[in-house]
C-alpha cells in the first residue's frame, strides 16, 4: 500500500505518521522488509549475471581450446595427406618403370623366342641337309652341284630366308 520511493512515499508517510502511530511503525517496518527483499534481490541479480557471464566466458574458452584443437589434427592430417601423396606419387613412377622394363623384356623374350624358333628349323634343315648328303653318295640321282646353288642363292636371297 505504501509507496517503495520517491517523495510521495515520504508525503504518503508523513500523512500515516499523523494519522497515527502504530500503523506508521507497521508502514516502516513493511517499507525497511521491502527494502530488505529489494536489496536481496538486487544482490541476487548481480551474482546470477556474474555466474551468467562467467559461464559464457567459459562457454567461449572452450570453444576457442576447441578451435584450436580442431585446427592442430588439421594439420596433421593434410601433413599426412601431403606424405601419403608423395608416396602415392613415387609409387605411380615406379610402377611405370616396372611396366617400361616388363615391355622390354617381354619383347627381348619374343626375340629369342624367334631366333631359337629359327636355330631349330635350321637345325632340322641342317640335318636333313646331312641326310641328303649321305643319300647323294649312295645315290647319284640326289647328288646336285652345290656350287650352282650358292650362286643361286647369293643373286636373290629373299626367296631363300631362313625365318
Amino acid at each position: 500500500m505504501a509507496s517503495s520511493s520517491g517523495s510521495g512515499g515520504s508525503a504518503v508517510s508523513a500523512a500515516t505518521a499523523a494519522a497515527g502511530g502504530s500503523s506508521s511503525a507497521a508502514e516502516e517496518e513493511l517499507r525497511a522488509l521491502m527494502e530488505q527483499r529489494r536489496a536481496k534481490r538486487m544482490l541476487s541479480n548481480r551474482e546470477s549475471a556474474r555466474r551468467s557471464r562467467m559461464r559464457k566466458q567459459r562457454h567461449l574458452d572452450d570453444l576457442t581450446a576447441q578451435v584450436a584443437h580442431l585446427r592442430r589434427e588439421n594439420a596433421h592430417v593434410a601433413t599426412a595427406l601431403g606424405l601419403t601423396t608423395q608416396g602415392l606419387l613415387a609409387v605411380d613412377a615406379e610402377n611405370a618403370v616396372l611396366r617400361t622394363q616388363a615391355a622390354e623384356l617381354a619383347a627381348r623374350l619374343a626375340s629369342l623366342n624367334d631366333i631359337l624358333s629359327c636355330i631349330n628349323t635350321n637345325g632340322a634343315a641342317a640335318a636333313a641337309a646331312a641326310a641328303l648328303t649321305v643319300a647323294a653318295a649312295t645315290d647319284p640321282l640326289l647328288a646336285f652341284d652345290s656350287a650352282a646353288f650358292d650362286d643361286l642363292f647369293r643373286s636373290s636371297p629373299e626367296l631363300f630366308q631362313l625365318c
